[in-house]
């Protein structure tokens, strides 16, 4: 069955992406759609651009790969809203190498999401990786619902990230941080032979201090989970979490850390974050679901300060290098 022709407005779009990325010199094009176009057609109106593509459902996603040989960007074929579906893709495009850190891509999509048009484009966005997805990530850890401590949050994201980038002497380390309702979560998981912090002061054990977070990335390569206090103290280290995930789902390829994480989290009132030994993606799970996702970068993560109020969460403009 041969594809039918490209709408006349998804024509117009795809060539006004073009010149936009031209104009703009974009690392690539994002092209998310929820139908199997004419490939051919998009590529002669995309020209020498790099075409990077989302399938929204398994099966397309499937034809794509197999029978287009497109580039795929691997997804979350789960419905969510399309800015929280594009963030995540591009998280995904750079931990996969399709795109390198600080690019800038043209993202085009159905922004209305009609169900009986799939094929049809309307919106065309314009992302630049350096700028948009570190603020994203300021602004997701504050919109947690947690009684941790902002600071302490802080603290063990950027122990996770600085892990995911850079492994332990040149090899991958993936590990699990269970940060808060440290009486539950101990009460659920169980210590592997050994606690590697015991007896140590809380000094010695806080996370917020940058240099218990480089000793902790030793630790790290143990088994089991690292859990943390709300005030940033590690509490125990090598913990077995013993819990079900039961009702949990989660996106294909995850592995054994990021269920436990779940079924952590969703017994408890923690925040559970992972780092993939794989990619260096770190996740950020809370209520047994997935809520953030960090690509490990080559550069530090920038923070923005922020001063809490008896009013809320007060914003400065002052940006604090997360490395110091």
């Amino acid at each position: 069955m041969l594809p039918r022709p490209l709408p006349a407005q998804t024509v117009h779009l795809l060539q006004a992406a073009r010149q936009l990325g031209s104009s703009l010199a974009a690392d690539a094009i994002l092209l998310i759609t929820g139908a199997d176009l004419d490939w051919e057609g998009v590529r002669a109106l995309l020209g020498s651009a790099k075409l990077l593509v989302v399938a929204t459902e398994a099966r397309l996603g499937h034809a794509l790969r197999t029978k287009h040989k497109l580039d795929l960007v691997v997804g979350d074929f789960h419905p969510m809203p399309m800015k929280e579906r594009i963030n995540l893709c591009l998280l995904e495009a750079l931990a996969a190498e399709q795109l390198p850190a600080g690019a800038t891509v043209v993202v085009v999509y159905n922004g209305i999401e009609m169900a009986d048009d799939q094929d049809q484009i309307d919106t065309i966005s314009v992302i630049k990786l350096g700028e948009n997805l570190e603020r994203l990530r300021a602004q997701d850890l504050r919109k947690l619902d947690t009684q941790v401590p902002l600071e302490t949050l802080k603290a063990v994201v950027d122990f996770a990230t600085e892990l995911g980038r850079e492994g332990r002497e040149g090899k991958p380390v993936g590990t699990i941080v269970v940060v808060g309702d440290t009486r539950k979560v101990m009460a659920s998981s169980r210590v592997l032979g050994f606690d590697p912090v015991r007896g140590y002061s809380h000094k010695e054990r806080n996370l917020r201090d940058r240099r218990v977070r480089e000793s902790l990335k030793e630790i790290a390569k143990l088994d089991g989970a690292i859990i943390v206090d709300k005030d940033g103290t590690v509490v125990a280290a090598a913990r077995y979490l013993d819990v079900v995930a039961e009702g949990i789902t989660l996106s294909k390829g995850l592995g054994s850390r990021h269920w436990a994480a779940a079924g952590t989290t969703r017994r408890t009132h923690a925040i559970a974050v992972v780092v993939s030994e794989s990619t260096g993606v770190v996740r950020i799970f809370q209520n047994g679901q997935v809520v953030l996702h960090i690509a490990p970068y080559a550069r530090p993560i920038l923070w923005r300060q922020i001063r809490e109020t008896d009013e809320g969460l007060d914003r400065k403009s002052t940006r604090l290098n997360s490395s110091h």
